[in-house]
């Protein structure tokens, strides 16, 4: 059976140019000659989000939550969603206390029977298996506060695997490179 790709963003804050550079290479990787399939938006960048995917013609089925800076839009604060067989729990992290562990975050994880979650809001790449749950965190398009610079992530999923990330970094000239979290 083949891999199934998710891109997962975060923290655009503004920042359209270097998310437009994330899609156009996300979508030289999508379906047929790669597996980009289903994409993950953390909050914080909505409207960002919008304006980039209608310039580049990048489409996939997207998965959305608001960030605490995404006033105005009618988007749910979590969500859950399955895909090749795990279930992702995502948020933007900002009611999960994040600066003082991931207790909160794992519990919201394990409270609907996920194996990985997603979340945003402190700009910083990170992973981590935590009491059975996959954590992740791609960091920030638009501003970020770790000295890789400006990240996103792709996590490769297959059927009855634990799902794989892969972080890539996005330089001030748009280029993309792989980094190591």
């Amino acid at each position: 059976m083949d891999n199934k790709k998710l891109l997962v963003l975060s923290d655009t804050h503004g920042n359209i140019t270097a998310l437009k550079a994330v899609l156009n290479w996300a979508k030289d990787r999508s379906p047929p000659n790669d597996t980009i399939c289903c994409a993950a938006f953390l909050g914080d960048g909505i409207s960002d989000l919008y304006t980039a995917a209608n310039a580049t013609g990048f489409s996939c089925d997207w998965k959305v939550v608001g960030g605490n800076n995404d006033y105005g839009h009618q988007v749910p604060e979590t969500a859950a969603f399955d895909f090749t067989g795990n279930r992702f729990f995502m948020c933007h992290g900002h009611r999960h206390s994040l600066y003082g562990g991931y207790h909160s975050l794992v519990s919201a994880a394990h409270s609907i029977r996920s194996n990985s979650a997603l979340f945003g809001h402190s700009h910083v790449p990170f992973q981590k298996n935590i009491d059975g749950i996959l954590l992740i965190n791609p960091g920030s398009v638009g501003r970020p506060r770790s000295r890789i610079g400006a990240t996103f992530a792709v996590v490769e999923c297959a059927e009855g695997e634990q799902p794989k990330p892969e972080f890539w970094g996005i330089d001030p000239r748009g280029e993309i490179r792989k980094v190591k979290v």
